[in-house]
């Protein structure tokens, strides 16, 4: 049986991008490693694990401000992604890939947390 959140497509398009962006990042630089790698691996990878923290919530605006914090980390992630690009750590096919999966993460997460008015 899946749990709750993993029935979630905004949970599902979320993970994906996180699992994607932790490819990509493979081949930036060494010596970012504890800079933009983790930074962006972390916003990343935190936009999943909000959704599926707010799931796990009982109070209806504990499962929103979740929410809200996986949309700020959401609009980190587009941040740090159009920064890789510009230092050339993405290449545009691959910046383009992971901007399309970002935008619909973003669409369906925006849509779930306007489903908690």
């Amino acid at each position: 049986m899946k749990k709750g959140y993993k029935k979630l497509i905004a949970w599902q398009v979320a993970d994906e991008l996180a699992f994607q962006v932790y490819i990509a990042s493979k081949g930036f630089p060494k010596e970012e490693i504890y800079g933009i790698t983790s930074q962006l691996r972390r916003a990343a990878i935190s936009i999943a694990t909000n959704i599926s923290e707010s799931s796990g919530r009982q109070n209806k605006n504990e499962s929103k401000q979740f929410l809200n914090i996986a949309l700020g980390s959401l609009a980190e992630t587009e941040y740090l992604l159009g920064f890789c690009k510009k230092l050339d750590f993405l290449n545009a096919v691959k910046f383009t890939e992971l901007e399309a999966l970002r935008q619909r993460a973003g669409s369906l997460l925006w849509s779930l947390y306007q489903s908690y008015r």
